[in-house]
């Protein structure tokens, strides 16, 4: 009588929990199925986006032109530039060493005693300027002595003189013989020589004397003061007093390839001044202006280029003797050359190229014939017109007859004509409907945990029910 209960309770639970089961395994499957789909979307997002794109094109009216965009190749976008025409400065780069123009090493002439000092060391002196003064007394005693010759040599000239003159008019009166009348004439030209020879060394004599007073030769800066006050100095010291170099003007030196000899000698010839410009080690200050002045007459067979020397005022000082410089020698001027920028300008097997953008949006390859070049310009010597546009951006993607977009162009609109259009739907559609497939598995899969911990609680519940005892 106590098992009927018993019976009535366990016999519908297998029905019961048969059924939860079917539906916990149709969920699971569901789930599977969601999770499956959007694994497939993620891992092929172009096929996706094309479906959906050719959907909605199809319910536009516009599904021809989107496949036919996506049938051939895209256009890319590139940069234009149009050709000019420029003026171009055809210029040798060089780098040169600034020289002085004349250097001289201040030198005494007499040997003495250094008196007197009149220079400061880096001192800006001029020719003739006086720099020194040596002690001038025993030249000054010697210069007397050579004077005081020469007026005793004097004083016997004059009274030979006067007696050949007497003889001369004894000899008329046929008075005197003539050999003394021809001896006296001797004596005063021995006299007249002696004389010269006093005058020379007077000469010689005051010449050392000035030499007492050491000037300076050339016009130019003072150097480092060799010797001091109260020494013993000689024309014989190789160091001497003092170093004058002259800075204005100054030179550079510095080498021309032996290509470019020829078209520098030609503007020389033509009497054509080439200007000349010194630059700092980073070639961005200037330092002075000049024009070239000398060629060498040989080239170096080492590096293949000859020596030229250019010259400037150097008023502001800004060059100093052995300063490494940039030199840029103008050769001559390019007037109205056709110029593109540098990126537009391509090579090939064949040789230089350009892409020129025709009216219908589409490149044309066009062989060129480069010339000069400056830091963002080449000039086509052959090959190119002004006002033609080339490209100089994207150029790598190009081919011949190629279709190209333009910065500032807007994508044509309408149904089946615009495939930018087309694209931005298709990619629109894609990411629609993305969306909500990506978001129901994700809905779903929270649901699915409850759905199948409910039979589970359910069987558990009928189990204890079963197993305890009948009241």
């Amino acid at each position: 009588m106590q098992q009927q209960p018993v019976d009535k309770a366990v016999s519908p639970a297998p029905q019961r929990s048969g059924r939860r089961k079917f539906i916990g395994t149709v969920i699971a499957v569901a789930v599977m199925i969601g999770l499956g789909w959007l694994a497939w979307h993620l891992t092929h997002p172009a096929a996706d986006a094309g479906g959906a794109g050719g959907a909605r094109a199809g319910q536009g009216g516009g599904g021809g032109g989107g496949g036919g965009r996506r049938g051939g190749a895209p256009a890319s976008t590139v940069g234009v530039a149009t050709a000019e025409t420029m003026d171009i400065p055809v210029v040798i780069d060089a780098l040169g060493t600034v020289t002085a123009a004349a250097t001289a090493t201040v030198r005494p002439q007499v040997s003495g005693v250094l008196q007197k000092i009149s220079f400061s060391e880096g001192q800006m002196v001029k020719a003739g300027q006086v720099l020194a003064t040596i002690d001038p007394r025993a030249f000054e005693m010697a210069l007397l002595q050579a004077s005081g010759q020469r007026q005793r040599d004097e004083a016997q000239l004059d009274s030979a003189r006067v007696t050949l003159s007497r003889y001369r008019t004894l000899l008329t009166q046929d008075s005197i013989a003539r050999q003394d009348v021809d001896t006296q004439a001797a004596l005063v030209k021995q006299l007249e020589g002696t004389i010269m020879t006093d005058k020379a060394a007077e000469g010689v004599a005051r010449l050392n004397l000035s030499y007492t007073q050491i000037k300076a030769p050339i016009s130019g800066r003072v150097g480092l003061r060799v010797v001091d006050l109260g020494n013993l100095v000689a024309s014989g010291d190789a160091a001497g007093i003092a170093v004058i170099t002259q800075l204005a003007p100054i030179d550079v030196e510095f080498s021309i390839p032996q290509d470019q000899v020829p078209a520098v000698q030609g503007r020389m010839v033509e009497n054509t001044p080439l200007p000349a410009i010194a630059f700092d080690r980073t070639r961005i200050n200037t330092l002075a202006s000049g024009s070239f002045k000398a060629l060498d007459n040989q080239v170096d067979i080492q590096t293949g280029t000859v020596k030229a020397k250019a010259r400037f005022v150097n008023s502001d000082m800004k060059l100093f003797p052995s300063q490494f410089v940039n030199l840029r020698l103008q050769v001559r001027n390019i007037k109205g050359a056709v110029v593109v920028p540098v990126t537009s300008l391509r090579h090939g097997a064949s040789g230089d190229f350009v892409y020129v953008l025709n009216t219908d949006k589409t490149v044309s390859v066009r062989a060129v014939t480069r010339g000069q070049a400056t830091v963002d310009k080449v000039q086509i010597a052959t090959g190119l017109k002004v006002g033609e546009q080339v490209i100089t951006e994207g150029a790598d993607r190009l081919k011949d007859g190629a279709k190209v977009i333009l910065p500032g162009d807007r994508p044509a609109g309408g149904g089946g004509g615009g495939g930018g259009a087309g694209r931005r739907g298709n990619r629109g559609a894609a990411a629609d409907g993305a969306a909500p497939a990506a978001a129901a598995p994700a809905a779903a899969a929270p649901a699915a945990a409850p759905a199948a911990a409910a039979p589970a609680a359910a069987e558990g519940q009928r189990r204890r029910r079963a197993e305890s005892p009948a009241p």
